[in-house]
């Protein structure tokens, strides 16, 4: 005799009663160490009685704590799932598997380049490798390819209108008609505008679509996995890959994905695993059905006509909320994407993701979302809201020494909470680093272990520089926006290795040589044994004009790459993706330099 089976999620992956059983187990972890946390530092604050910077900093810490909480309990279920339990990527994505077969693809699929005053070649030579790796797999046929430009820079425009004309040549006449080129004279919606509009035109020709920025690679491998999930189950609407940054001469960007790439790795495993249909769309190198998104995922308009900015998450929930799963393949595949060179980039584009993260204050009532995804929007607010937080608890706790007596402050126990939630903060990446060197053959695959060890300490050293750039930061824009109502638009991005000048970075960063200034100066006049605690988090304040122009220079990326420093295992040895795509840059110079060659 059979019971009545109980309800599933759309796909019918997974019991609906499991996942919410996980949920409340992750909630309960988080809650648990939370009010452990706040409890501890109540005690640590009390003697001596509750005056106005202790109490900041209390609610300080609870407005910034959560966030590495999470991050905690994420990364160490991951490191579980990776290296202890009996199938862990069964147990959090029971659709990957269907992504391994190799029957003929049976849908279509467009292959949607997004782009915006970027440089023509360097995007149009990732296009060419990605179709040449895609072909080589014998299902090429099924895809076509949109370049789908909102230049708006005329010399640009015409570059990218040379650049597709050379692309369909290469491709032959058969492919040629499977290439597409559209430019907006009118960029509205900015990238989301753009991909609405492509539905709009040609979407209903397309069963599937995968956006791609312009620094965005994948496989044809990776591609065509993608596509067998989609098609072997109906009701997943998005699969998101795990993108893994591509290698680097740039300095910055070594340091940077190095310290990524194994702080996702764990991370996103955990989060996935309790997460399960209401998973992350980062807006690029995903699997995204066509038609549930043309007619479910119609962004909403913000007062004053403004557009959303982060539209990827948005339209993640509301994909949910049409009753199609949003799934994350978690594990590490031919899926790249470049990271910014320098660290004003960096800070350019963490300030563009703040901007669009904000704006979903404004979404969280929208009608008929789940539980679950009104959750994800407001995690992705307290991502950025933790950063002045932050900053607060920075400033106030160099502020107190000056202005109480810290005499009944019970040391010991400050420094054990303190050094706790260091390690909070580097978790992600600790499980990574862990996970990496327990698997059989990792170190290896990043040129051993003493090079492993010495990349993983440069890169803690700057994530705490990165860290307390980033943090100061968000806090005067979010003040910006706050008081004068500051937006920033959304620019071109310098994805190419490059120096930086000493009036640049200083005008950049001068605001955090001062605030490091001030409270390193009070520190060492009022607390010293503090100062020399607190330096992991403020040293970077004072060091971030020097960080940002050392990180930037071409030298140091060099010696970093000899070296085999932050190197990644596709660096060491490169896949066929990676070697196409070197000899498609490598034959684009040499037509430029014969082009430019004087007669």
């Amino acid at each position: 005799m059979h019971g009545r089976s109980s309800p599933t999620t759309p796909a019918g992956l997974q019991s609906l009663a499991a996942l919410a059983s996980r949920r409340r187990f992750v909630a309960g972890l988080n809650l648990a160490i939370y009010a452990a946390l706040l409890i501890w530092l109540a005690a640590i604050l009390a003697p001596g009685g509750w005056t106005a910077p202790r109490l900041g900093i209390f609610f300080a810490f609870a407005v910034a704590a959560p966030w590495s909480v999470l991050g905690v309990c994420n990364a160490a279920i991951g490191f579980f799932l990776l290296r202890f339990h009996r199938d862990g990527l069964a147990a959090t994505a029971p659709y990957a598997r269907a992504g391994d077969g190799d029957a003929p693809l049976s849908t279509r699929t467009a292959m949607l380049l997004t782009i915006r005053n970027e440089d023509p070649a360097r995007a149009f030579v990732r296009l060419r490798a990605m179709k040449e790796s895609l072909d080589a797999t014998g299902e090429g046929e099924r895809f076509d390819w949109f370049v789908l430009s909102d230049t708006n820079d005329f010399a640009i425009g015409a570059a990218e209108e040379e650049a597709f004309a050379s692309l369909r040549i290469c491709a032959g006449a058969c492919d040629a008609e499977r290439i597409h080129y559209r430019r907006r004279a009118v960029n509205v919606g900015y990238k989301a505008g753009n991909i609405r509009d492509f539905c709009e035109r040609w979407g209903r020709g397309f069963d599937f679509m995968i956006p791609l920025d312009a620094d965005s690679l994948m496989d044809g491998e990776t591609i065509s996995r993608l596509v067998r999930i989609g098609e072997a189950f109906p009701r997943i609407g998005i699969v998101q890959s795990l993108v893994v940054g591509a290698p680097s001469r740039s300095a910055f960007a070594r340091l940077f994905q190095f310290g990524m790439r194994h702080g996702m790795r764990c991370y996103t495993m955990g989060a996935a695993w309790w997460a399960g249909d209401c998973g992350p769309f980062w807006g690029h190198n995903a699997l995204v059905r066509v038609a549930p998104f043309a007619e479910h995922c119609v962004l909403p308009q913000l007062e004053g006509d403004r557009h959303i900015l982060s539209h990827d998450q948005i339209e993640a929930v509301l994909m949910r909320r049409a009753g199609f799963e949003v799934r994350v393949w978690p594990i590490e595949s031919g899926s790249f994407e470049e990271n910014p060179p320098t660290l004003l980039e960096f800070a350019r584009r963490d300030l563009r993701w703040c901007e669009g993260n904000m704006q979903y204050a404004r979404l969280l009532g929208l009608p008929g979302l789940l539980p679950m995804s009104r959750f994800q929007l407001l995690w992705a607010i307290s991502m950025f809201v933790g950063a002045p937080a932050w900053t607060a608890i920075v400033a106030l706790g160099a502020l107190i020494p000056a202005i109480e007596d810290v005499s009944t402050f019970p040391g010991a126990s400050a420094e054990v909470l303190y050094t706790t939630f260091l390690v909070f903060f580097l978790a992600p990446k600790l499980a990574g680093f862990a996970d990496a060197a327990l698997e059989s053959g990792g170190l290896a695959r990043y040129g051993g272990a003493r090079r492993f060890i010495a990349s993983a300490a440069l890169e803690v050293a700057g994530a705490f520089l990165i860290g307390a750039v980033t943090t100061l930061n968000v806090t005067i824009f979010l003040l910006g926006r706050l008081l004068f109502d500051r937006g920033l638009g959304w620019g071109a991005q310098l994805r190419d290795a490059h120096g930086l000048s000493l009036s640049d970075a200083a005008r950049a960063l001068w605001p955090h040589l001062l605030f490091g200034a001030a409270t390193l100066a009070l520190g060492g006049a009022f607390a010293p044994r503090l100062l020399l605690w607190s330096l992991p988090l403020t040293l970077g304040y004072v060091a971030a004009i020097p960080f940002a122009l050392a990180s930037a220079s071409p030298r140091l990326g060099e010696w970093l790459t000899r070296l085999g420093l932050c190197a990644t295992p596709e660096e060491l040895s490169r896949p066929e993706i990676l070697r196409r795509l070197d000899g498609e840059e490598t034959g684009e110079r040499a037509l430029s330099r014969r082009a430019g060659a004087p007669a």
